[in-house]
Parts: structure tokens; C-alpha cells; sequence
């Protein structure tokens, strides 16, 4: 039986790089669907496709996470427009956030971003990410912040974007949300999980009063023993294929 959420016949002519970033791509969505990480049929998570061209893939705007598969993921230009065989359209708010990061960092082939309460929360706290905890301090001198700006529909507010980022790949999106970056899915989400455990443990802890602080040179450290984000310790792949075999005990027609 059709579903909503089938849509295209891909390309004949498509690479087997896109193909596996496709597989890959809706994978991710599923974990977030499992972990809890949707908002409704907002927020995103987008690949870039190595070439030239400067395409990007993007989830189906009216699907929910677990309604994303490989073969309707939304293929698109750095402006939007929908490039190959596709019923769905990209949320403009996706892309023009996603496409300035993927345009202006250069090994920014992974963007996700979030809307979790414990994210929200954070980023709407005037003293920002609290450093006394386990994952924030992991996270020294890897996060950026960004001025809210209101809906990000307005191409003109890219180039600010990214001069926000820079090179720090967990980013706070002052009165908005998170979001993280990285060379492949699995390492921006390692720095989206770990910024978001470190938002989450910073608002439950909140009601608890003043809490530890982690001296700088410990939070340096800590940052560079967090083999999550080195390469040469799969930069989150193990992590990543571990979830991805929890989806498929779920539900394996992301394939499709």
C-alpha cells in the first residue's frame, strides 16, 4: 500500500555516494525520532553531496521523522530550488539556515538542528551554557552563539551567521535552539548529543542551586580527551551505527 510519504522514483542516474548518503541521511532521522529529538514536521537534518554542484539533501516539508525515507529526501541548490524528480518542497526556513552554513564552511557537510526543551531553554538563558558539567566541559571552545534574528527566511542574515560560527561546531541559537556541524553525519552528531546532554543536565540541575565549578584547565583537557570528535576514533561513527542498529530492530523502511 502507498503511503504518504512515498514520493519519487530516484534518478537512474544517481551516484552510489549519494545513494549511501541518502540510507544514511534518513537513518538519522529515525534516531531522532527515537530519541526524542522532533518538533512536529519542523527542524532538520541536512547532508551535502560532494561535488561541485553545491546539493544538498533535506527531509520532505509535511513529513514527520519517521514518515523519512531514503528515496524522499528532498534534493536541493543552495537556493531551494528542488533539483530532480520530487512531490515535496524544502521549508524555506530550512534551507536558507542550512545552505549558509554548508556554503560558507568548507567541511561543513552534516547541519542539524534542534528544538529540544532542554535546548530551548538554554538558549534562551541569558548566561548561556553553564561549564560545570560532565558534557559541557567537553565542549570547551567548541561553542558558538548566534543573535536571534527572528525566522530564518531572510537569506540576508547568512553571512552573520556565519561569522557566529566560525569554526565551532555546537552552536546555540540564542532564544532558538541547537545546532551542530561536521564533516560526516555522525560526527555533528556527536556534537549535537553532547551539547545536548550538557543542556539537559544544566536545567535539571537548576532548581539545586549553585553548582561546581570545573576549573578552565580542567575544562581544556576535558575537551581534548573527548575522542567522540577525533577522527581518528571514527569521529562518532560507532556511537552513530549503534543507534541506527536500534532503529532497524524498529523499523527498517527508511531504506526505501
Amino acid at each position: 500500500m502507498n503511503t504518504l510519504a512515498d514520493s519519487i522514483t530516484l534518478e537512474e542516474n544517481i551516484t552510489e555516494t549519494e545513494q549511501a548518503l541518502r540510507a544514511e541521511l534518513a537513518a538519522c532521522y529515525r534516531i531522532f525520532a527515537m530519541l526524542g529529538w522532533t518538533e512536529l514536521i519542523y527542524n532538520h537534518i541536512t547532508v551535502r553531496i560532494p561535488g561541485p554542484e553545491k546539493h544538498f539533501l533535506i527531509n520532505p516539508f509535511g513529513l514527520h521523522y519517521t514518515e523519512v525515507t531514503a528515496s524522499n529526501l528532498v534534493k536541493i541548490d543552495l537556493d531551494g530550488n528542488v533539483i530532480g524528480a520530487s512531490k515535496w518542497k524544502a521549508n524555506p526556513a530550512g534551507f536558507i539556515l542550512h545552505a549558509a552554513i554548508h556554503s560558507g564552511i568548507e567541511n561543513a557537510h552534516c547541519v542539524m538542528h534542534t528544538h529540544t526543551t532542554a535546548g530551548c531553554a538554554v538558549a534562551c538563558s541569558a548566561a548561556g551554557l553553564s561549564r560545570d558539567n560532565f558534557y559541557a566541559a567537553q565542549l570547551h571552545n567548541r561553542v558558538a552563539y548566534h543573535d536571534f534574528e527572528g525566522i530564518t527566511i531572510h537569506a540576508d542574515e547568512q553571512p552573520r551567521v556565519q561569522r557566529s560560527i566560525g569554526n565551532r561546531q555546537a552552536v546555540i541559537l540564542k532564544n532558538h535552539g541547537l545546532l551542530s556541524w561536521g564533516s560526516t553525519i555522525p560526527e555533528a552528531f556527536a556534537y549535537l548529543w553532547t551539547l545536548q546532554r550538557a543542556c539537559e543536565i544544566q536545567v535539571a540541575g537548576a532548581a539545586l542551586g549553585p553548582t561546581t565549578p570545573i576549573p578552565e584547565e580542567i575544562q581544556i583537557q576535558s575537551s581534548i580527551d573527548a575522542l567522540q570528535f577525533d577522527p581518528r576514533y571514527g569521529a562518532g561513527r560507532d556511537v552513530f551505527e549503534a543507534l541506527r542498529r536500534q532503529v532497524d530492530t524498529i523499523d527498517t523502511n527508511y531504506k526505501n
